[in-house]
């Protein structure tokens, strides 16, 4: 079946050369798999200042892909690092329509209401932010939590340093470091940045986090933990990537209580979650005790991610409010 979308032509604005994740590039692929001609565009400093200077601005940059590529549709990953009067500027160009994703846990109310006015439509991590951003002043705002590819994110073949019972991956917190010093007994293995400077230095098995070590690290492990960062400046309810990544890698995944949780999963019966450290040993200890429990935890998981949030998922919902004159409302799994 011919995609609604085949030959839109899309400029997608995303950390094309400074994700070491590589979520920037499934974005792509998820969009060109669905019929779209896209080009895409970094605008995050480049290192050195000749590449720098030879790169040009950020404005002149954008004006020249708009004026090459006229695309159809502008996406801006995480858009609050292009001011909104460049964006109005801009506007006046190009005769696409001008959409920001901001993704992940991370994203406050001042990235969004920096820039949000700017956009024709605008996608948020959490229900707390969707609330907050409507306003007369303010295009449609719809809650889009991050997602996964599953041709990437699945489980693969895991052996020695890659093994473990118990694996978290992400960067070092004393939050987070309080959490998993308690799990310490069960077998634990830490990736991440930061690890080797804390009080669980021994359990660190390696600094880098690159989309392949990630993915091997949660495939060799017989539980997963997900643990989102300090609500400081974030938002308070949306998901992060790993709660997706690790339930398409088909781990029994225990993960920090959201609020937003249940937009996506089934407590209990997709994955398990916990508020306090006694509540995560409780937990991690009831999947490595129940291996059958444990297969069906990650195998609904998984079912769920397939069906439901893959980045094609996303991308769907994202040219649905672009380009139909009546776009369908994005359902709550969304």
């Amino acid at each position: 079946m011919t995609s609604p979308w085949a030959g839109r032509r899309v400029l997608l604005v995303d950390a094309l050369e400074h994700d070491p994740t590589g979520h920037a590039t499934l974005r792509r692929r998820a969009l060109e798999r669905l019929g779209c001609v896209v080009h895409g565009l970094d605008l995050r400093p480049r290192k050195g200042l000749l590449q720098r200077w030879r790169a040009g601005t950020a404005g002149t940059r954008l004006s020249q892909a708009l004026l090459q590529h006229q695309p159809d549709l502008v996406l801006v990953i995480d858009a609050s690092f292009i001011p909104a009067s460049l964006l109005l500027e801009l506007k006046r160009e190009a005769r696409a329509a001008w959409a920001a994703w901001f993704i992940g846990d991370g994203c406050s109310l001042e990235d969004v209401e920096s820039v949000g006015a700017a956009y024709d439509a605008l996608f948020v991590p959490g229900s707390d932010l969707l609330e907050r951003v409507r306003g007369p002043s303010m295009p449609p705002v719809l809650h889009l939590a991050p997602g996964c590819d599953p041709s990437v994110h699945r489980p693969v073949p895991a052996r020695d340093q890659f093994r473990a019972n118990v694996v978290f991956a992400g960067a070092a917190t004393p939050h987070r470091e309080q959490l998993l010093t308690g799990l310490v007994e069960f077998g634990l293995a830490i990736w991440g940045p930061g690890w080797r400077g804390t009080g669980l230095r021994d359990y660190c098995r390696g600094e880098e986090t690159r989309q392949d070590d990630f993915v091997r690290a949660y495939s060799g492990a017989t539980v997963a933990v997900n643990v989102h960062r300090e609500n400081g400046h974030g938002t308070a309810t949306g998901c992060n990537h790993r709660l997706f990544e690790v339930a398409a890698i088909g781990i029994p995944q225990v993960v920090d209580r959201r609020v937003d949780l249940d937009l996506h999963f089934l407590p209990e019966q997709e994955l398990l979650t916990f508020t306090s450290t006694a509540e995560l040993r409780a937990a991690v200890k009831a999947v490595l005790d129940d291996a059958p429990g444990a297969e069906r935890l990650a195998h609904a998981a998984r079912q769920r991610v397939l069906a439901e949030h893959t980045y094609m998922h996303r991308m769907t919902s994202i040219l649905s409010r672009a380009f139909s004159p009546r776009p369908p409302a994005i359902p709550g799994r969304g």
